[in-house]
């Protein structure tokens, strides 16, 4: 099973701290550094420094990692318009050496829209406008070289693009998740070298997993990836687990319930629990940035098992 290293940077993060956190993820083994596509922090925290932009943090993680595969989970389609994020990704991709996945979603935050002027239309445009931009983006990059790309929707239109640059992967992946049940999996199965069943417990997982499954055995599709992500609150002993705990903010019972929490070998049995539904690939958040001993753990007791 792969395991990445998500973040929430939002919550308060310099770009400094992602680098560390992203270095470790490299040096430790992890499959992948992904963090939130976010610019106000929730809950009771204050954010500060302040938000950092995602597609620019990981352009220079790009230029500052070598291996490991880097992205968003996931960028809101409310942010940017589609043919210059586009090329933002595709850029990033050329920079990495080919390493970037793009997470895309249709957005659902309202106040970070209303603190930054941006538009926030009702959720049925919202879902359009992601459907939309994944045509656009896909088409794109999957238009030759040298010949051009148009598209005549209700709320972009493209006429004559030379759809450049291209990435340099021949197929850059795109994570498309949620818990919705027609259109999301659609938009999956169509696009989507990833679908993603945020922050769900095991059963629920499972049940997004079997619909998605069936309407890629309808498409005919069998490459479809299932991931999950999932809370990380792992300690070698008891008082470890539940200092993690009380910086989460949450009751060690309802983690040990909702997210990967406890000692690493009931991680690990989770894990494999995941596995049995058909998920093949989890993220862990990660939400203390300085917590770099937790992911030592991980890597060095969880990782090896699975």
């Amino acid at each position: 099973m792969d395991l990445r290293i998500f973040t929430e940077p939002q919550q308060g993060a310099t770009y400094d701290d992602l680098l560390r956190v992203a270095r470790a993820t490299e040096d430790l083994g992890y499959d992948a550094f992904f963090r939130s596509d976010h610019y106000l922090a929730m809950g009771d925290g204050d954010g500060l420094p302040g938000p950092t932009d995602a597609w620019v943090t990981l352009a220079g993680l790009a230029r500052e990692t070598s291996r490991i595969r880097l992205g968003t989970l996931v960028s809101s389609a409310t942010f940017r318009l589609p043919g210059p994020l586009a090329i933002a990704v595709a850029q990033v991709d050329q920079m990495s050496g080919g390493r970037v996945e793009l997470g895309l979603g249709s957005g659902w935050f309202a106040a970070e829209h209303a603190a930054y002027g941006i538009p926030f239309p009702e959720l049925g445009e919202r879902f359009d406008r992601l459907t939309e931009q994944l045509a656009i983006i896909d088409g794109m990059w999957t238009t030759p070289t040298g010949e051009s790309f148009s598209h005549s929707g209700t709320h972009y239109t493209v006429t004559a693009s030379p759809a450049l640059p291209k990435p340099t992967q021949a197929r850059l992946p795109i994570v498309v998740g949620g818990g919705g049940t027609k259109r999301t999996p659609a938009l999956a199965v169509r696009y989507a070298a990833e679908f993603n069943a945020p922050f769900r417990t095991v059963e629920s997982t499972g049940e997004l997993v079997a619909n998605v499954a069936r309407v890629a055995a309808e498409a005919g599709r069998t490459d479809l990836v299932c991931s999950a992500a999932q809370a990380l609150c792992v300690g070698a002993d008891d008082a470890a687990i539940a200092r993690r705990a009380g910086v989460l903010g949450r009751e060690l019972d309802e983690l040990r319930a909702n997210a990967l929490a406890g000692s690493p070998a009931e991680v690990v049995d989770k894990l494999g629990r995941f596995a049995e539904v058909g998920v093949s690939r989890v993220y862990l958040q990660l939400m203390d940035l300085t917590d770099l001993d937790q992911l030592e753990l991980v890597a060095s007791t969880v990782l090896p098992q699975v």
